[in-house]
């Protein structure tokens, strides 16, 4: 059997208590994403100056919305959400019965990023993981996420160019500086895959030694 699991990723059910609650317009006024269109699609959480708090896949499951994130981060994404729920009835916990899943190659539902980036569903967290297979193929792409992006701003992170953000949609939380750099077309800084002898240590974000890569946050210049 191939595998197929990733056993990092964690899986968060956003859920109406209530018929009248909306939970799509809920989601759809903290993110960076359209979520009221086709779905998935690669979003951020960030704060209010713009920069990444948490990053994730939505996906739509009937009424219910689902957030595909880093499983490290996933208690912290929940308790964030729930902030900004106060007293709405709406439901948001982590979902044990899911987990997710991807394949290298071509098929029906391809990662929103990039559709070099394989093939990507949710289904029960089961099967070997492809943990080791995953990381390489996505940092081949140089494509980063989780902890790789915290705390830059967002379109530094190469949003704009992996779909991650909607320029047309309504208020979210950090718009303003995000919409700002979009405006004036000007990203200083962007995260990269470098080979791990070229990388700045005073730069670096992540290091995988054992495919001799690293994540650094670089001028544009550089």
């Amino acid at each position: 059997m191939t595998a197929t699991h990733l056993a990092s990723r964690a899986v968060i059910r956003i859920a109406a208590l209530d018929p009248g609650e909306d939970v799509r317009g809920f989601l759809q006024g903290l993110v960076t994403n359209d979520v009221t269109g086709p779905l998935p699609c690669w979003a951020a959480l960030l704060s209010p100056q713009g920069k990444v708090l948490f990053d994730f896949l939505v996906w739509v499951d009937g009424a219910d919305l689902l957030l595909d994130c880093a499983a490290d981060q996933a208690e912290a994404l929940v308790k964030r959400l729930s902030l900004y729920r106060l007293r709405r009835r709406i439901g948001i916990a982590i979902d044990p019965a899911l987990g997710v899943h991807w394949q290298h190659g071509e098929g029906t539902s391809p990662d929103p990023r990039l559709p070099a980036l394989g093939q990507r569903w949710l289904g029960p967290p089961e099967g070997e993981t492809a943990e080791s297979q995953w990381l390489a193929h996505r940092l081949s792409h140089g494509v980063c996420e989780g902890a790789e992006l915290t705390d830059l701003l967002w379109l530094e992170c190469n949003a704009a160019e992996l779909n991650g953000v909607s320029f047309t949609k309504g208020c979210y939380v950090g718009q303003e500086n995000t919409a700002r750099m979009n405006w004036r077309q000007k990203v200083n800084r962007r995260i990269v895959v470098v080979p791990l002898a070229e990388s700045d240590p005073a730069r670096q974000r992540a290091a995988y030694p054992q495919l001799g890569l690293a994540v650094d946050h670089r001028r544009v210049e550089d």
